[in-house]
């Protein structure tokens, strides 16, 4: 298993894991469940007409945590947007419910985007057990 496989199993396992982003001069945090990885990526995905999506564009620093158990995961790096909807369909065949928002009609999208020049860490307690730059 490498590297992103572990991280990909690891956000799998906690189910719903947490996007902190800045917004103006204060922080923001908002729970998200869903990726996808595909060729060593990991993907994750907001609603293009959320103040999330706005906040990642005008400053692309983030910051993920997933925990289960004792054990904590923190990716942080900078967002990049995808250009291409592939994966945004791929989500929204895999997850139906979604379609209910991302849609025509509501002329709503899905951004999905990765993290670059990010690291990932796995914690227990105050100690990093694991640090991997991706």
């Amino acid at each position: 298993m490498n590297k992103f496989e572990k991280i990909s199993n690891f956000l799998t396992e906690a189910g719903v894991y947490f996007l902190a982003t800045v917004d103006g001069d204060k922080p923001k945090c908002r729970p998200i469940g869903f990726h996808v990885l595909r060729n060593d990526r990991l993907y994750f995905g907001v609603g293009d007409f959320k103040d999330v999506y706005k906040q990642l564009c005008r400053n692309p620093e983030a910051e993920i945590v997933a925990v289960i158990g004792d054990t904590w995961l923190r990716i942080y790096g900078q967002v990049v947007f995808e250009k291409d909807d592939t994966i945004a369909q791929e989500v929204l065949e895999k997850i139906p419910v979604l379609k209910e928002i991302y849609n025509e009609k509501t002329g709503y999208k899905l951004a999905i985007f990765h993290l670059e020049k990010a690291t990932a860490e796995f914690r227990s307690l105050m100690t990093i057990t694991e640090s991997y730059e991706l």
